[in-house]
């Protein structure tokens, strides 16, 4: 064991300080506009213009801090060793949404409650699985280029985890875990006639599940015809909409947002970009996307460098992680894809998911350190 940690303080130096900086920059900022974003809904609910604001700091916040203290000083390598462990655990919290510990809200159980405590285990997958998989894929030994030893396994496995999410129902979760999952495979040398194979059975279950859901087969009908049923299921696009229309070049102004109570459903979370479009305009969205775009391409550029396999993948993983669920919160604000609740990393409203990336980060931050 005294060798083992000889021969890391050997390989230790300086962290990536782009993902450091980029991480607290998002983190700090998403804490402001959480504190425009929900000041009237607050007040309205609670009496309290900063309920929603102390909520995310005490609960996603603090625990952000220690995942990330934590993340960022624990060898990465040792997650390899226990990523089946991590996994299995996983799972089993998922899985007991569907008990008594999980909490029903607006005709789902995302979430499970230990007494004071609730959180969405779906987020703590987003970590556990590509831990997994990374180390699945990253092991030479077992690397998965053949059809019915790897990539049949590897459907198996990911078919199983989105079916769970997609029964919550978290289809969007499951989207993101599935290209995440597509990108790593990709990356660890898998023929790209198993991806495309891949994305194509992916589509047609998609389709199929939305079609036999009305909810969701009206989210695509409204994104193909945003301007019928204005006052109904494109009610919620339209207004995003307009948000980011008002906004225009420099923004109406901090705390100035006009359609964050009476008219934008959802602006703490799954509407947010809409209220920073409005608020600080092109110009400030255009800075907030660079930040994630300087996170996400710095991590693939040391994921290009790194020769551990299992670094290298998680690496990719966890960017595309970020950039996938990033373009999918802004592109559903903004009307180029279907409408769905899916948070802004590090931004949103969301204790469990601000306490997820920010460990993410610590991670990256680790694996910087050791390649």
């Amino acid at each position: 064991m005294k060798n083992f940690f000889k021969i890391k303080s050997r390989l230790e130096h300086l962290p990536d300080y782009i993902i450091i900086f980029g991480t607290f920059f998002l983190v700090i900022f998403g804490l402001v506009m959480l504190a425009s974003a929900s000041s009237d809904l607050g007040q309205a609910k609670f009496g309290d213009s900063y309920f929603y604001l102390k909520h995310q700091i005490f609960y996603g916040l603090s625990f952000g801090i220690l995942g990330f203290l934590f993340a960022s000083n624990f060898y990465y390598r040792n997650y390899q060793k226990i990523s089946v462990l991590l996994l299995l655990l996983s799972i089993i919290i998922l899985i007991s949404v569907f008990s008594p510990l999980g909490i029903s809200s607006g005709g789902s159980k995302r979430w499970i409650n230990f007494g004071p405590l609730s959180f969405q285990p779906s987020e703590i997958l987003k970590i556990t699985f590509i831990i997994y998989i990374a180390s699945w894929l990253g092991n030479k030994s077992h690397r998965q280029r053949n059809f019915w030893g790897g990539f049949v396994p590897f459907l198996i496995i990911l078919g199983t985890v989105a079916l769970l999410l997609v029964l919550q129902p978290s289809t969007s979760s499951a989207a993101i875990l599935i290209l995440t999952s597509m990108i790593v495979y990709f990356y660890s040398g898998a023929k790209i006639s198993y991806i495309i194979s891949a994305l194509i059975l992916g589509i047609f279950s998609f389709l199929i599940i939305s079609y036999l859901t009305p909810y969701r087969w009206e989210r695509i009908k409204t994104f193909l015809e945003p301007g019928e049923k204005t006052q109904t299921s494109s009610y919620q696009l339209n207004q995003a909409l307009n948000a980011i229309g008002s906004g225009g070049l420099k923004g109406v102004g901090y705390g100035k947002s006009t359609t964050k109570l009476h008219y934008l459903p959802q602006p703490i979370d799954d509407s947010i970009f809409a209220v920073i479009a409005e608020e600080l305009g092109f110009i400030g969205s255009v800075i907030l996307i660079l930040v994630f775009i300087a996170i996400i391409l710095r991590s693939f550029l040391l994921s290009s460098k790194i020769g551990d396999e299992f670094g290298k993948l998680l690496l990719v993983g966890f960017s595309s992680l970020i950039a996938i669920q990033t373009f999918i919160h802004i592109g559903a604000n903004s009307g180029l894809i279907p409408l769905t609740g899916v948070p802004l990393p590090y931004i949103s409203y969301g204790g469990t998911a601000l306490a997820v990336f920010m460990t993410i980060s610590g991670i990256m931050v680790n694996i910087s350190k050791y390649n």
